[in-house]
């Protein structure tokens, strides 16, 4: 596959694919609290893939929330990042960024739980392709300040740094939340900017901050 397809641009069109997006995982979310076997379906988790071959949940766990909370933070996080993004590059390149860092983030994810033996983790929540949007929005507006807290100013490429740096060190504690899977997204949204779109984000984050 030459490097021309890969990069080949998609026409510019904008119809609004985050809020709808949101809609999505606000309704799936509503079901889910209605059924908790709907959860576990849709949830992503080793024994259902290779056992009894949900091959959904790869594409469906970035839909299922564990509670308020949770799909909370995550649609907050699509909406300030996915909607600037998305306005950019246009909905097409935006979905193709989501879903591809999304479903690839869970691919990654279940491969690591089956050879490290975490048969019994239900892996859920769109936090792995927020982060990937989180990069990205680093990457297209990188004089950017995220205010965290509300009140603590940062450039949106400290605050990547910041927060990769915190899902790293993460790993090696018993917390249940999925550092792997939110490290990944970043690296996984590198990948995507470097050969899909042939953005180099340390070169865009040096010109910025010269």
């Amino acid at each position: 596959m030459s490097a021309a397809f890969i990069r080949r641009p998609f026409r510019y069109s904008f119809c609004n694919a985050t809020f709808i997006l949101i809609a999505v995982n606000v309704a799936v979310f509503l079901l889910t609290r209605i059924s908790s076997r709907l959860e576990a379906l849709l949830s992503m988790n080793v024994v259902m893939v290779v056992h009894y071959h949900c091959f959904w949940q790869p594409v469906t766990y970035m839909f299922t929330h564990a509670n308020v909370q949770h799909i909370l933070f995550n649609m907050l996080g699509l909406l300030f990042f996915g909607l600037p993004v998305e306005r950019s590059v246009g909905s097409k390149e935006f979905l193709l960024l989501y879903f591809f860092c999304g479903i690839m983030d869970g691919l990654l994810s279940l491969a690591l739980y089956y050879l490290t033996g975490f048969y019994h983790v239900f892996l859920l929540g769109a936090s792995g392709a927020v982060y990937s949007l989180l990069l990205a929005y680093a990457v297209i507006f990188p004089r950017s300040q995220i205010f965290v807290f509300g009140i603590i100013p940062l450039p949106a490429p400290v605050m990547v740094a910041l927060y990769a740096a915190v899902e790293f060190f993460s790993q090696f504690t018993a917390s249940s939340t999925a550092h792997f899977t939110h490290l990944t997204g970043f690296v996984l949204a590198w990948l995507y900017l470097r050969v899909r779109m042939g953005v180099d984000p340390l070169k865009v984050w040096r010109n910025a901050w010269r």
